[in-house]
């Protein structure tokens, strides 16, 4: 037994030299055939049109070819999933999201990932406020005066969002937490029919993501009241921040990254960090995240793992709070 048992070390060893010899090239030579970026959500949106940018820049600079790979359901949570189980070898990427990294699985019973635990970070790309936008015959100008409406009428004031757990959703509970409201929150299946009901009339009042109403409210149609950004929106440098509104440190924006399965491989990750970084400086790509209603963000993967952090935190705890679940 003692010559087999030495002959299987060896061949163990030459295994395990193989494999890192291998590792070792593919990351050097990365990438070497087509990745695949998956959007968790159907073709058309935001996500999807942020990521097709992402693919067609990384494609230029790589001179290898990245595709879209919509795989849409349960809220984003099964792309992500399919993500966050991939080979962790560069070859399979997500464009993250807010509300599938960091409100979806303290949402979903079954979500089946931990964004902390279950993907490698690259770097954040984008950020997307969302604004409290009001029907015109709505009176309330201002956040001040959309609260003492809602403290003058308990119960009374219909909030309009896209659906369960979606941003908008959870900035219309996080504003009704924070301003102690009693208003009763309106989802929809998605943001186009809420603001089609704003522009009707039948709801007063809406948060929502900027480019289904951008055009409305630049054509007067529908006010903005106040976005959830830090800073103003760069497209409607009139309207006010909800810090600026008489409610300090409100921040509620969307953040779009890019991630990798946990494991893959650190020079993979940081060179495709640093051709992300590249490609949302250029104009052209700053131009086409204006368009879709966001603002440029860039980041190193440590400083994206961080964010993803406080992000879950915000908003998971939110989640919790209110004791939201979906299967």
């Amino acid at each position: 037994m003692r010559p087999f048992t030495q002959i299987a070390m060896r061949a163990l060893a030459v295994f395990v030299c193989v494999l890192a010899a291998a590792g070792g090239a593919s990351a050097a030579g990365y990438p070497d055939r087509v990745v695949t970026l998956v959007v968790p959500y159907p073709p058309g949106g935001g996500v999807d049109s942020i990521a097709r940018v992402v693919a067609a820049k990384l494609s230029d600079a790589f001179h290898q070819q990245v595709i879209v790979d919509n795989k849409p359901g349960a809220g984003g949570t099964i792309g992500s999933r399919a993500v966050a189980h991939a080979a962790p070898d560069g070859y399979t990427l997500l464009l993250g999201h807010t509300g599938t990294i960091s409100i979806n699985p303290s949402l979903y019973v079954h979500a089946g990932y931990d964004p902390r635990k279950d993907f490698a970070p690259i770097g954040l790309v984008a950020s997307m406020p969302v604004a409290l936008i009001a029907n015109p015959s709505f009176p309330g100008k201002s956040i001040a005066d959309v609260i003492a409406f809602a403290k003058k009428q308990p119960g009374k004031l219909n909030v309009g969002t896209s659906s369960l757990g979606t941003g908008g959703y959870m900035c219309a509970e996080l504003f009704k937490s924070d301003a102690a409201l009693d208003v009763a929150i309106i989802p929809y299946k998605g943001s186009a029919p809420v603001i089609n009901d704003l522009l009707g009339g039948h709801v007063p009042v809406a948060f929502s993501v900027l480019p289904p109403a951008l055009g409305n409210i630049q054509a007067g149609k529908l006010r903005a009241i106040a976005v959830t950004s830090k800073k103003r929106f760069s497209l409607l440098p009139d309207v006010p921040t909800f810090d600026e509104s008489g409610m300090p440190g409100f921040e509620a924006v969307l953040h779009y990254g890019l991630l990798a399965p946990a494991g893959t491989p650190k020079d993979i990750v940081d060179k495709l960090s640093a051709e992300l970084r590249k490609l949302v400086d250029t104009d052209e790509v700053k131009n086409r995240i204006h368009f879709e209603g966001g603002d440029p963000l860039t980041s190193t993967p440590a400083e994206y793992a961080a964010d993803i952090d406080k992000e879950e935190t915000k908003w998971g705890g939110l989640v919790r709070k209110l004791n939201l679940k979906m299967e």
